[in-house]
């Protein structure tokens, strides 16, 4: 369960920012995540609760911002959203897709109490 590690670098970087900013407590903590991020929501949310005991995130509410997959179709020369890596252009029909974004897992902000 990789989910597990992501938690952990969740947690070192939220307590980092909350030493920064004299942050007690943090209420809330929303993550951008991707279609193609390979992450298991479920898991994910397990994880979270258990590595943030002991820190500033203990009890916080975890909210998951879900981002679309994205794609360069090489043949119609747009940015288009898949659902899937493999494929077509929703727009032409096309083959010819380069994966842009959807990859992502990023912390988008955090609430403290």
């Amino acid at each position: 369960m990789h989910e597990l590690s992501l938690c952990e670098g969740i947690r070192s970087v939220l307590e980092d920012t909350a030493r920064q900013h004299g942050v007690a407590r943090i209420a809330r903590v929303r993550l951008e995540v991707g279609r193609f991020a390979g992450v298991e929501k479920d898991a994910l949310f397990f994880a979270f609760d258990v590595v943030m005991r002991g820190s500033a995130a203990e009890g916080a509410v975890l909210e998951v911002i879900d981002l679309p997959g994205q794609a360069m179709c090489y043949d119609c020369m747009k940015v288009v959203e898949i659902a899937h890596r493999l494929d077509p252009c929703p727009d032409c029909g096309g083959g010819k897709l380069m994966p842009q974004g959807g990859d992502e897992m990023r912390i988008k902000d955090l609430e403290a109490a």
